[in-house]
């Protein structure tokens, strides 16, 4: 049997109507969203409160609550709304699924706060399905099948959530340590007590700035091993 749909997903799929009852017509749901989203987007998640977000708009809190039923809700539009269309995936699967992961990565960074925010369950919103939509959309015309391709999306998919989340704990972190990690590391770590990470240090891993470096390694990787699964499927 499949349970209750929550409202938010009712308005979302259009199969209920957005509650406009009572006055202040300029004040809609899109108008609510776009300003919570830049409340999170510039001061965090912490800071977005259903007080805040009327004083940004101008109007009284009991207002928001014609349009949202509280900050969950709101929580589950923000999501829906704040990573846009997704993008335009050029041809052949590796760089189609590279174009989509970079594009996620971007949305992440743009929006650190979606990393923080959940539902407690899977996608279900047309916004976030639209991108998983176009991440499966890049291996048209592949051999792997329908499960391997959704292994393989989701793969991305954490390597861009994962590099995203690291950077965003480095980014808001004290800027001393953030800036000068691998010189930190270097005045604790030993070889007898952890002889890979040394080693490690020694080879400069930690020396660089720039998270691209890591992600675009392991992009890489990732698609070279996806590369090997479509030559060996023997389909």
């Amino acid at each position: 049997m499949v349970s209750e749909l929550p409202r938010t997903l009712k308005v979302l799929w259009g199969v209920a109507e957005r509650p406009v009852r009572g006055p202040q017509p300029t004040l809609s749901l899109d108008r609510i969203v776009a300003a919570a989203i830049e409340i999170a987007d510039r001061d965090g998640l912490a800071a977005l409160s259903m007080a805040r977000l009327a004083e940004r708009l101008g109007c009284a809190p009991m207002s928001l609550y014609r349009h949202v039923a509280n900050k969950d809700e709101l929580l589950v539009f923000m999501q829906d709304a704040a990573p846009g269309e997704p993008p335009e995936l050029p041809a052949g699967w590796r760089d189609g699924l590279a174009t989509w992961a970079r594009a996620l990565r971007a949305v992440l960074y743009a929006h650190p706060w979606i990393l923080q925010a959940t539902t407690g369950r899977p996608p279900l919103e047309p916004g976030q399905l639209a991108w998983l939509d176009r991440g499966l959309a890049a291996f048209a015309g592949t051999p792997l099948s329908h499960d391997e391709r959704g292994q393989m999306v989701m793969a991305a998919l954490y390597l861009a959530r994962g590099e995203a989340h690291i950077n965003a704990v480095l980014m808001s972190g004290t800027p001393d340590v953030t800036e000068d990690y691998g010189a930190l590391l270097a005045r604790f770590v030993t070889a007898d007590r952890f002889p890979a990470l040394a080693e490690a240090l020694a080879a400069g891993v930690f020396a660089s700035d720039e998270p691209d470096d890591g992600f675009e390694v392991g992009l890489a990787r990732l698609l070279d091993g996806i590369e090997l699964l479509i030559a060996g499927s023997g389909r």
